[in-house]
């Protein structure tokens, strides 16, 4: 599951648990974005802060785990190079066992992924999983049905932008994030306003 968690929030961790259900996923990987090619914002969290977000969130479920993949590597972060290095790391760690992949990511990025880096390397690496995020409709991004799924989360109209204002204007997070991803916003003082 990529993203760039800026920051994860409770509707990442149900969007991954309800595609592994689905997919019956043995894991979940989470490769917060290191440098983002397309997306920058004033308020965006260092990388390790985000990481370790991640890992704070996810350590309450066994089925997911944070990678520092993308965050290690020099340069922007593209999906066909975190696919390629993460599906590398699992081959060496099981001795070359196979595996599906899936990746799994918003609707509304999935819709704009033809204008991403090696598309077809993407779907070549991975069945590719399109979750609801707030205010999007599913629609048929037009990439080959066998490769592609579209899945409704259960209403929760959480985003990090929205979570990101909201630290801004003093407004409470609580039930919105993991308790211990609030106190790291806090302690580090994320996304206030200057």
């Amino acid at each position: 599951m990529g993203g760039s968690f800026d920051p994860i929030h409770l509707g990442h961790l149900v969007a991954a648990s309800e595609a592994a259900h689905r997919f019956d996923l043995d894991r979940v990987v989470f490769s917060p974005t290191g440098e983002s090619y397309h997306k920058q914002t004033d308020t965006r969290a260092p990388s390790e802060v985000r990481y370790l977000m991640t890992v704070v969130a996810t350590a309450a479920d066994p089925r997911f785990h944070a990678t520092r993949v993308d965050i290690d590597r020099p340069g922007p972060t593209y999906t066909a190079e975190t696919l390629k290095d993460l599906q590398s790391a699992f081959a060496e760690e099981s001795g070359g066992q196979d595996a599906e992949w899936f990746f799994i990511t918003g609707a509304d990025a999935l819709a704009d992924i033809l204008g991403w880096r090696d598309p077809d390397r993407i779907l070549d690496s991975a069945h590719l999983v399109g979750v609801t995020r707030p205010g999007h409709v599913l629609e048929d991004p037009g990439l080959p049905q066998d490769r592609v799924s579209l899945i409704e989360i259960p209403a929760l109209a959480i985003s990090s932008t929205d979570i990101r204002r909201r630290v801004a204007a003093g407004a409470p997070i609580q039930y919105l994030v993991p308790s211990g991803v609030a106190h790291l916003i806090d302690k580090y003082r994320l996304y206030r306003s200057a």
